[in-house]
């Protein structure tokens, strides 16, 4: 009996709101994994966002959303992206409105403190900032109040809870004031709620520029579109109503509403919002066009090939976000860590309070020796321990942890998107620093990937020998002819007709070319016929050497030229591979071409070992007996014929260009088609994950030394609470710094006018 197949699973992206802290991802993440059917969950706190892999049948999308409420947020599908663009706006804008009114109030308190400590009594001095402070803890910091209770409640404690206590707490206990004579603690209550309310308005104000890269590519599309019926009748319709096969007219300076095909006309295209490069690139009949993209000079029709999800720049916004959205691995240890960090946080601010009230002239004594100048060793005891406990409970921040990861990887991967580099798996970024030999496939890699006219002696009559080659190519069905034909239209040669035109099999041609007898071929057939190419033996030699295609040119049955034909490299392959050497990575060759050709390439670009004659499936093997003797490979391939080893690759890059790239094929994509994205990738890459471990090292050394300071009674919770909402904030600026960094390749040097030097 046939096995049952697997259930068939669903990728469903929702948008989680209430969450404020990394321990409240944790919570979302938890309670959506422990739901049966649910494969796979993650939690992007920085994105406000969840990405479930579940079995449709089993789950029903209304069962998710009921357990992240149950938990005490809320949930809802992913609309389109301008939908959650809006969402961003509201919140900031919510964060904003809370920030003003707490600010309206909590400004004013601490003047009249000011005025009441220093000048002059104020009569009902309590009684006013009692009720000045409601605002503050009551409206403005509702949202958290009623967030940290709730995760109280439900033995889940996030940094909502700690500034509840923090904030909350002390102000109760100032009642106490109406009745003993024991210090107030209205002004600081107030005080950390607002420096908690400006923390979290300065960190969604840094999120959304760290995700301004992601907004700007959602913004690129096209609103409309003019289609053309049978009757060449233009109608303007939404790009939503756009269906395959639909011709489409686009006039100079428009957007090419979505991906197609050149049916009609000529025009320059700015492809740089795909590639990064700057350079319009010509487009004609038959050629692709990316939709999005800006048309420059010419009146053009397009048949459309893709739309909606399908389309080029939808692929792109989907693949940054899946990388935005997944994880590191460094960022598995700091999630361990913090889902235990607000517990453990709690049981240090009691412990500290139990301590001041069991061991204090311990601490005073400390207090004493330091003698910092917020500190007063002269309060009552019980003022000092709820100030030393509180100050535990706001100094303590899990949100610069929880942001250390996603902030770096937005801003990583909105460069990388500006760069034409697409990172799809945010693991890929640690492993990449990790990786100490990198392997290139060659054809369409290294070289361009098409035979070319690379190298042409004839003296001072080259331009009539490449015309009359030429002529004869132009008729004959070698594949090599190509090359020929394209090297005289590159010189813009007018290439002559032909008549007598003959093919010799395995040999060459021959014809008769403007009253000239012209024989072209290997040096086999020129032997053959008794021509002798004896002044041009060392030419041949050479070139035979660096395993290029000789072609000889007999005129009149005299030497006229010899031609070289080969794949040439690309023009910066030589320099991308010296760079990435300078950057301490091993380079090797795997290539299914003959021995002498992948010598001879790998000697022109500088590669160090080389696999020569090796079919696809052979790659996979080769690939893994390079991670057996080096550890963590990167592989460079085209990423259709070489998606086998970019997958077994510790890090896969698919080098292509236009809409023809295999997405799905690597790890990281490179619109791009040269060898110069794979240095960028990597300077990214590496970017990236120094930016990862400078904020963790920021987020764990500022807890590490400021929770015993205030243990110990040496910080006031006021200024916790200055350190606390500038920790995050510093977090993402940081990761914003990375904007700054110059990740394009070295410069290439200018190519020589001489055909000869292009390897």
């Amino acid at each position: 009996m046939a096995e049952p197949s697997p259930p068939e699973t669903d990728t469903v992206r929702l948008k989680v709101t209430g969450m404020h802290c990394a321990s409240c991802a944790m919570t979302v993440r938890k309670r959506l994994a422990s739901i049966d059917g649910v494969s796979e969950a993650s939690v992007n706190y920085a994105m406000g966002s969840a990405v479930v892999k579940m079995d449709r049948d089993a789950v029903p999308l209304p069962h998710l959303i009921r357990s992240i409420e149950e938990a005490g947020y809320g949930a809802s599908p992913e609309g389109r992206h301008s939908d959650t663009y809006s969402s961003e706006d509201a919140e900031m804008e919510g964060a904003q409105n809370r920030l003003i009114l707490a600010a309206s109030m909590s400004g004013p308190i601490m003047v009249l403190m000011m005025l009441d400590m220093f000048l002059f009594h104020i009569p009902g001095y309590h009684a006013i900032i009692t009720v000045m402070a409601v605002p503050v803890i009551f409206m403005a910091g509702r949202d958290t109040l009623v967030s940290g209770t709730r995760s109280l409640l439900r033995g889940s404690a996030n940094m909502d809870t700690l500034v509840m206590l923090g904030s909350a707490v002390p102000f109760f206990l100032s009642f106490l004031g109406l009745i003993f004579s024991v210090t107030t603690f209205i002004e600081m209550a107030a005080s950390i709620m607002t420096l908690h309310l400006v923390g979290r308005y300065l960190e969604i104000r840094a999120r959304g520029k760290a995700s301004r890269a992601l907004r700007k590519l959602v913004e690129l599309s096209a609103r409309n579109a003019r289609i053309l019926d049978d009757g060449g009748q233009e109608t303007e319709v939404p790009v939503e109503m756009v269906k395959i096969g639909d011709i489409m007219l686009v006039r100079p300076g428009e957007k090419i509403p979505t991906d197609g095909t050149v049916v009609e006309g000529e025009t320059l295209v700015d492809e740089s919002m795909a590639t990064g490069e700057p350079v319009p690139v010509p487009r004609g009949v038959g050629d692709p066009v990316i939709g999005a993209t800006v048309n420059g000079t010419g009146v053009i029709r397009v048949r459309v090939d893709r739309v909606g999800e399908e389309t080029f720049l939808s692929r792109v916004i989907k693949l940054v976000e899946e990388c935005q959205g997944s994880k590191v691995p460094i960022q598995e240890f700091a999630d361990r860590v913090t889902s235990y960090f607000v517990p453990a946080v709690l049981i240090i601010a009691l412990s500290a309070f139990l301590s001041w009230m069991l061991f204090p002239d311990l601490h005073i004594g400390v207090v004493d020796h330091f003698g910092l100048p917020w500190t007063n060793p002269d309060a009552p005891v019980f003022t000092l321990a709820i100030l030393a406990s509180t100050a535990v409970l706001v100094i303590s921040c899990p949100c610069a942890l929880g942001l250390s990861t996603p902030t770096a990887l937005m801003v990583g991967s909105g460069m990388g998107s500006e760069h034409g580099i697409l990172i799809r798996r945010g693991e890929a970024i640690q492993t990449i620093g990790e990786a100490r030999i990198i392997a290139f496939d060659k054809t369409g890699t290294i070289t361009r990937g098409k035979p070319e006219l690379v190298d042409l002696f004839a003296g001072a009559d080259e331009d009539n020998v490449l015309g009359m080659a030429a002529a004869l190519e132009a008729v004959s069905e070698h594949p090599l002819a190509r090359a020929v034909v394209d090297a005289a239209k590159a010189r813009n040669l007018t290439i002559p007709g032909v008549t007598g035109f003959r093919a010799i099999p395995g040999r060459g041609v021959a014809g008769t070319v403007e009253g000239r007898e012209v024989l072209l071929g290997s040096p086999g057939l020129m032997e053959a016929e008794g021509i002798d190419f004896g002044v041009y033996a060392d030419r041949v030699t050479g070139l035979q050497g660096e395993a290029k295609t000789v072609i000889l040119v007999a005129v009149d049955r005299m030497p006229a030229g010899v031609m070289a034909v080969a794949d040439a490299l690309k023009d910066d392959s030589a320099a991308s591979v010296r760079e990435l050497r300078d950057m301490g990575l091993k380079t090797a060759l795997i290539t299914g071409d003959n021995p002498r050709t992948a010598e001879a390439v790998a000697r022109a670009v500088g590669i160090d070992l080389v696999f020569s004659g090796v079919l696809p499936d052979g790659k996979v093997k080769v690939v893994r007996s390079l991670q057996e003797e080096h550890g963590t490979v990167i592989m460079v391939g085209d990423g259709i014929n070489d998606a086998p080893a970019l997958k077994q690759a510790n890090v896969g890059m698919a080098i292509g260009t236009g809409t023809d790239i295999a997405i799905e094929a690597a790890d990281i994509t490179l619109i791009q088609g040269n060898l110069g994205s794979v240095v960028s990738a990597v300077k990214l890459s590496r970017g990236i994950f120094r930016k990862i471990r400078q904020n963790y090292f920021w987020a764990w050394f500022y807890n590490a030394v400021a929770i015993p300071a205030a243990f110990l009674g040496l910080l006031h919770p006021m200024i916790g609470a200055a350190a606390m909402a500038s920790s995050s904030f510093t977090v993402v600026m940081n990761s914003l710094a990375l904007k700054r960094q110059d990740i394009s390749p070295a410069p290439v040097p200018s190519p020589m006018a001489d055909i000869t030097q292009r390897i």
